[in-house]
């Protein structure tokens, strides 16, 4: 005879908590084992990276894909059977963040007995084996304990768009796309999503968009950018699956037989003496249900915004504004919380690496000499076109804008291009912010210097991909690209800012003077960037 001690805890759940759920009606296409819901912590030591261990939940139960409805803690039966409550309560937290569609019954077993503790109620209770709710059960407590809305019910019960080919969202997304469209079916007119760049913004949007059309809950959508590159790169990525419904506008004229309608704010506002004939007037306030605001921080936070007209005139009582940021903006005249309230869902940069869906950054300060100390001309000294210097003291505040030292983007292009050489990592996708377009353009004269052995073998090494470079634009799908070896070395100015999509980048350089802070931004396992001044 066994004796049960000796079981292991995949011998508990297989002879008695697998049993005891199947019982009840549970099938295995409505439960999850082993189920992963982060990658692991990735740690960079001496530049080898490693993953640290995932966060698995023993089983994960589902009514269907968008609802997980309970959570169930295995131990073996050395241990009691509530003993692994903690441990499961700690994974629900762990995967609600939020308050709508957490996932709303815990149990702990040891195969003789259950806990059960309801995370809405705070309440718990003792089950014998036989006693496991079934799924209807569990469905219908969880509907009547949240207090949900037909509405509400009809877009929960939406699936996400997937197909063989599609990746599915991520735990955190899955978070974020439940409470949004739950709050937008029971009616708030404002919702604001903050996820650290990198966290698929655009994707998640998509999903939003995707449920929220099907279930009939949305009819209409205007999806607002401030950069061509924000709104191509949505259409063509994210919502290509819905791509036979979308027209981008263009030239400001807008055709009302498509569902969703990709706008610059530029294009849609018009000119300023365009006043009360601006292009968004050609369609009635009511004609969108609902506006995505992409990059929510930007130009439309302002209340005197030329662009906070078209947000103001798609405005009716069955509209909603829909923002996404990385970087919310709490500021006099510009602020995104009193727009749109408390972000509904928040997914920090921090939660990013430590969930390992973002891999660490390493910071690099080198201090110039010019940096820390300014410059100041001697006396009748002329610059490169034979002017005479203006005699005053010039800061970090005025390089590569009231004053170009061609000397130091030299040493800055070095700095880099040693950097890459001395760690044997030239082929590392490299992103170098500059002050302007014609900072990059010196940027990527000195970077071509330094590098002119592999430029030599293919010209596209170092590029310069700015707004109005068509070439260097026409080379950013393959910097994006992780199967393409080049472009390699990127200088930019504010292109690649707007949250361009660029998995492949492992060094990044700001080379802009006191530039405030650039940490929301990377996927990259070494980043050197300087979050004050230039100091590399």
């Amino acid at each position: 005879m066994v004796n049960k001690k000796e079981l292991s805890e995949e011998d508990v759940k297989t002879r008695y908590i697998t049993p005891a759920i199947e019982d009840k009606g549970w099938t295995p296409q409505d439960w999850r084992m082993e189920y992963a819901y982060t990658d692991g912590r990735i740690t960079v030591v001496n530049n080898t990276t490693r993953r640290g261990e995932r966060k698995k939940i023993d089983y994960l139960l589902n009514y269907h894909e968008n609802v997980p409805l309970a959570i169930i803690e295995a131990k073996d039966l050395r241990h009691t059977y509530d003993h692994g409550m903690q441990q499961g309560i700690d994974y629900a937290e762990g995967l609600k963040h939020a308050e709508s569609l957490q996932v709303p019954f815990v149990y702990a077993s040891n195969g003789e007995a259950f806990l059960e503790h309801d995370m809405l109620t705070g309440k718990e209770r003792k089950l014998a084996m036989n006693e496991f709710p079934t799924k209807e059960e569990l469905w219908e407590r969880f509907k009547q304990e949240k207090g949900l809305t037909p509405n509400q019910i009809k877009v929960i019960n939406e699936p996400y768009y997937s197909t063989r080919e599609s990746r599915k969202p991520r735990y955190y997304q899955r978070i974020a796309i439940n409470r949004s469209v739950n709050a937008i079916a029971n009616g708030q007119r404002r919702v604001m999503l903050v996820m650290a760049t990198g966290t698929g913004k655009t994707f998640t949007a998509f999903q939003i968009v995707y449920r929220l059309l099907q279930s009939g809950i949305k009819k209409r959508v205007l999806y607002l950018a401030d950069r061509n590159i924000l709104v191509d790169q949505a259409m063509t990525d994210d919502f290509s699956p819905l791509l036979s419904k979308a027209t981008k506008v263009q030239n400001g004229k807008m055709d009302s037989s498509y569902q969703i309608h990709f706008a610059l704010y530029q294009q849609l506002a018009g000119r300023e003496e365009d006043v009360g004939k601006e292009p968004f007037r050609q369609f009635k306030p009511d004609f969108f249900d609902l506006v995505v605001i992409d990059e929510a921080h930007r130009g439309s936070a302002k209340k005197d915004s030329q662009w906070r007209k078209i947000l103001d005139y798609f405005d009716g009582p069955n509209v909603t504004h829909f923002g996404m940021t990385a970087t919310p903006k709490n500021e006099k005249g510009a602020s995104n919380i009193d727009y749109f309230g408390k972000p509904i869902y928040t997914y920090s940069l921090k939660q990013g690496i430590d969930d390992g869906f973002l891999a660490p950054y390493r910071v690099i300060r080198v201090n110039f000499d010019v940096d820390i100390n300014g410059f100041r001309p001697t006396k009748g000294e002329k610059d490169a076109n034979g002017q005479v210097i203006e005699d005053r003291q010039y800061t970090s505040k005025d390089f590569d804008r009231t004053m170009i030292i061609a000397d130091r983007t030299k040493k800055v292009a070095k700095y880099v291009s040693d950097y890459l050489k001395k760690n044997h990592e030239r082929f590392n996708k490299t992103i170098i912010f500059c002050e302007d377009i014609d900072h990059a353009e010196r940027m990527r004269t000195a970077l071509v210097n330094e590098n002119a052995d592999l430029v030599q073998q293919n010209s596209k090494y170092v590029m310069k991909i700015t707004g109005d470079d068509k070439v260097g634009k026409g080379q950013l799908s393959n910097f994006e690209d992780v199967t393409s070896k080049y472009p390699v070395l990127v200088t930019t100015s504010k292109l690649l800012t707007t949250g361009v999509n660029v998995k492949t980048r492992q060094l990044l350089v700001c080379n802009i003077p006191n530039f405030a802070r650039l940490f929301v931004m990377t996927s990259a396992s070494i980043c050197a960037c300087n979050p004050t001044k230039l100091r590399a």
